[in-house]
This record gives structure tokens, sequence and C-alpha cells, in this order.
């Protein structure tokens, strides 16, 4: 049911956008930013749930607790990326957009350094 209302929310937010486009194309763009954010916001208020399973799931399999935050905050910074840049694009600017991009896979791997340390320091280990 939460599907059918984040559609609903996007088809009334093209429509609108749309026809508002024509006369004043600045309200328009910011009629599908702020549609953005409130689908995003409904969408990260669902996740919740998930990462509270996922924290759940890692103290039970005795999963170090720094290496799910870094895989919560990669695909945190994942998402956020991916939205910034389409906004990006859909103002026309292409350009950053993929600046955006970039940004965030940078960052993203950054970020993976301590998980890939410690997945070379097991091959390491299992090497004779």
């Amino acid at each position: 049911m939460d599907i059918l209302q984040i559609v609903c929310i996007g088809i009334v937010a093209v429509v609108l956008s749309v026809t508002i486009k024509q006369q004043k194309p600045e309200i328009a763009l910011q009629v599908s930013i702020a549609t953005g954010l409130l689908i995003f916001i409904l969408i990260v208020v669902k996740l919740t749930s998930v990462i509270e399973f996922i924290k759940t799931f890692s103290r039970k399999a005795d999963i170090d607790a720094a290496y799910i935050g870094i895989l919560l905050k990669i695909v945190g910074i994942a998402y956020i990326a991916e939205f910034g840049a389409e906004v990006c694009k859909d103002a026309g600017e292409s350009s950053i957009a993929s600046k955006i991009e970039l940004a965030g896979k940078v960052t993203i791997v950054i970020l993976a350094v301590p998980i890939i340390s410690s997945l070379l320091d097991l091959v390491v280990k299992l090497m004779p």
C-alpha cells in the first residue's frame, strides 16, 4: 500500500510540474525537488525496521558492530548521492550530477578501507 501512495504522489507531482513548467520553470523544479524529498523521507522511515533487523542479526552472528555501521553508512551515502545527482540531472546540470556521483563513490571507497583491510588480513592468514 505504501508504494501506491508513493506512486500517486509522484504522478500528481509530475502533472503539477508539467503544468507549471510552461509558465514558471523555476517553480516546477522546486516541485520536483520537494516531491523527491518527500518520497525519500517516506522511504527512509520504512528503512528503520530493516536497519534494526540487520543490527539484531549481526549481534546473533557475532559480527563486529563497526563493520555493520560502515556498511549502513555506505548504503546511505549511495542513496543520498544518487538522489542528489538525479536532482541535478532534473535541473539540467548533468556535469554537477557526475561530480556528486564521483564524490559518493570516493567516499564509499574511503569508508570501505577498514573492511577491505580486514578481508586482506583474513586472506593472508589463510595462505600457507
